[in-house]
């Protein structure tokens, strides 16, 4: 399919539907029986050693006075609190029965002192995975990039370097005024409470047991921001400038994560599970690096589409059984891509291909 030729207008979009491969859906189904529990032996060893060396050492980053050493240690850093902050994606589908106490350990350790608690992704992820939702505009985790203007990218890229400065003003300063404001309160809330990218996305006010988790991880993050306000006074402000690259660093990993977990070629029509998968991206090994920018799974993002609940370590077996029995040139294949630097040369030249109109 001429895929450059299925956005020239409006009449055509209809048509760039790939049709449910069944064969697929259903060896997605019967193949991986037996998979899918998650397992806390797994869990709980990775988070909390990926955020101990993580916070270690940036530690040593923020004292230690080599300056290769510091710079050393803080790359190490970033990836590895990079991987623990990506279990809040799990944390979005596994079962909530599952992992007792996993959630709480995690906000604690992770999600409040990185400013970015749970309830940031929860009950705005899902919505991602919803058959009628995915790439249009009530999906808050879709922008067709690809058919957006070439100077977007970069925008997109680097916009993610000033995530930290942007989340301890929403801690310290919005969350204490939209508790005296309503309607800065709702403005927050609707546009400023979850992870997304895409701008005419509007969050529903929580409910249930989601308004108490909203409450306390807002109070931990406005503590948490005030901590950081003022830690110069203590520190110093090298110590914290460092901390706070750190931080960035992982927000730019993420971005570009993000960048290239879809191939973005949507723009706004609802799509078959098929073509959902095919818009998304698989980074199957044997390379090694996207188990670095890709972690917790997350390499496997399009088999993650076929199967959301099932758990990050469960995947690459997943995989391994898909790919045997469907074989190469399969419409699983087609989901399967080398490495993040042909995902980005492959939408870069999709913004600068004429589609560029947006």
């Amino acid at each position: 399919m001429n895929i450059e030729s299925t956005f020239k207008a409006p009449a055509t979009r209809a048509q760039f539907q790939h049709a449910d491969d069944k064969d697929m859906l259903r060896a997605a189904r019967d193949l991986t029986k037996g998979l899918g529990e998650a397992r806390g032996a797994i869990y709980w060893p990775d988070m909390l050693i990926s955020t101990l060396v993580g916070y270690g050492t940036m530690t040593g980053a923020m004292f230690v006075q080599n300056v290769p050493l510091a710079v050393a240690l803080g790359l190490v850093s970033s990836l590895t609190l990079y991987r623990a902050l990506l279990f809040i994606h799990e944390l979005t589908h596994i079962h909530r029965d599952a992992l007792p106490g996993f959630r709480l350990v995690w906000n604690v350790l992770v999600g409040i002192p990185m400013l970015i608690p749970s309830f940031m992704y929860e009950e705005v992820h899902t919505l991602h995975h919803k058959r009628t939702q995915y790439g249009t505009a009530e999906d808050p985790e879709y922008l067709p990039l690809a058919l957006m203007k070439p100077w977007s990218l970069p925008l997109f890229v680097l916009i993610a370097i000033l995530a930290p400065i942007g989340l301890i003003f929403r801690f310290a300063v919005l969350v204490p005024l939209g508790a005296i404001i309503p309607p800065l309160r709702r403005l927050l809330w609707e546009r400023a409470s979850a992870l997304m990218i895409n701008p005419v996305y509007r969050r529903r006010p929580p409910e249930g047991v989601m308004k108490s988790r909203v409450f306390w991880q807002e109070l931990g993050g406005f503590i948490w921001s005030w901590i950081v306000i003022a830690s110069p006074f203590v520190i110093g402000w090298r110590a914290v400038l460092i901390a706070l690259a750190i931080v960035s660093l992982v927000a730019l990993l993420n971005q570009l994560r993000t960048l290239v977990a879809h191939l973005w070629e949507n723009e706004g029509e609802p799509m078959t599970v098929t073509a959902q998968f095919l818009d998304s991206v698989n980074v199957p090994p044997p390379g090694i690096a996207a188990e670095l920018w890709a972690p917790v799974g997350l390499r496997y993002h399009a088999l993650h589409h076929l199967m959301p609940s099932m758990p990050y370590h469960d995947l690459p077996e997943a995989h391994r059984r898909l790919k045997r029995e469907l074989g190469q040139d399969s419409t699983y294949d087609g989901a399967n891509h080398p490495g993040m630097l042909v995902l980005v040369a492959r939408i870069a030249k999709s913004t600068m291909g004429g589609r560029a109109g947006h």
